[in-house]
């Protein structure tokens, strides 16, 4: 029950109070899911929930995508995540790179541990270095956003941040910007769930089917309140919290305690 309750009220917080910076919910949700299941199981389980929400997002706005870029970023995003998500299926086989006993329990450091623990902490280091935080960049290097999105994406599904900071610079209204971001995010998403289905090591969820309705649930609760009423919402307090819990999250993936 108490991880129903979890990942329900982190979906519903997420998916409102991202809904207009465009990133965010996969980044929470993930180390939420992290905290009850394996790590490989918690970025299919956070992947299902963030395409699912994002086709919810395209149908509340997807009206006002840009094609020419969702083109532009979305084709070299989809080629990249096919490469992220098959990196992610090798580091499942793995086996653990240390052991290691503390107060009667074994606790081992696995390379997809580590390799998620660490783009953790670079999405801390985003969240609290303002000179990487207001980093942007200009429209010509769409296809570069894409690349590093996808990539990303596919590996661990943290493609928002990368996202939001190149198309915050296309010139582009908050509606067009968000139903963009949105068309994105279901097109990488959609990859690496192709991908992720054919690994048997990532799609076991035993009988935990049900804590995904609660997730989808609770992201598609979670945007429609954003969508009307946390237009003005500022983000700054919620992304200190966001990275303090990140970094927490992080030390424990790379130390084997997670």
């Amino acid at each position: 029950m108490e991880s129903f309750v979890v990942i329900f009220l982190v979906a519903f917080l997420s998916s409102a109070l991202t809904f207009y910076s465009g990133f965010g919910l996969g980044t929470l949700l993930l180390p939420a899911f992290a905290l009850f299941f394996p790590v490989e199981h918690a970025v299919a389980m956070t992947a299902i929930v963030h395409f699912l929400n994002g086709l919810f997002k395209v149908k509340l706005i997807g009206k006002h995508a840009d094609w020419n870029i969702v083109i532009r970023f979305g084709t070299p995003a989809i080629l990249a995540s096919f490469l992220g998500a098959y990196t992610l299926m090798q580091l499942v086989d793995f086996a653990p790179i240390y052991s290691y006993s503390m107060m009667d329990k074994l606790f081992s450091i696995t390379p997809i541990k580590l390799t998620i623990g660490i783009f953790l902490l670079i999405f801390v280091l985003i969240e609290f270095i303002p000179s990487l935080a207001e980093r942007t960049f200009p429209p010509e290097y769409m296809p570069v956003g894409g690349i590093l999105s996808g990539f990303f994406g596919g590996l661990a599904g943290m493609q928002g941040a990368l996202r939001t900071a190149f198309l915050s610079r296309a010139g582009l209204t908050k509606e067009v910007f968000v139903g963009t971001g949105a068309m994105i995010a279901c097109l990488i998403d959609l990859t690496r769930l192709i991908f992720y289905g054919s690994s048997k090591n990532l799609t076991e969820f035993g009988a935990n089917y049900f804590i995904l309705i609660v997730g989808v649930s609770g992201a598609f609760l979670g945007a429609v309140f954003g969508n009307q009423y946390l237009k003005k919402v500022s983000m700054l307090g919620i992304q200190r919290v966001v990275g303090l819990a990140l970094f927490v999250v992080a030390s424990g993936l790379i130390s084997g305690v997670l």
